[in-house]
């Protein structure tokens, strides 16, 4: 499933590895995929940046309901 233009409400990450997540609007709570320890921070990051400035995010999402895909 693609996704545009949709705000980050929050973000969510634990002290496990490749564990963060995030809730986009109107889609809700979505894994980050399971990338390489650094594809999930860097999504983790866009994501977090993406809510501190009020900007929108596109991307995708995968069979397994996770995002695979992001966009800033």
């Amino acid at each position: 499933m693609n996704f545009s233009n949709k705000q980050v409400l929050r973000t969510y990450a634990s002290p496990h590895s490749k564990n963060a997540w995030a809730n986009i609007q109107s889609i809700g709570w979505r894994k980050v995929g399971q990338l390489t320890t650094d594809g999930v921070t860097n999504m983790f990051v866009m994501l977090n940046a993406a809510k501190a400035n009020s900007k929108t995010v596109s991307g995708t999402i995968d069979a397994n309901n996770q995002i695979s895909l992001l966009y800033l």
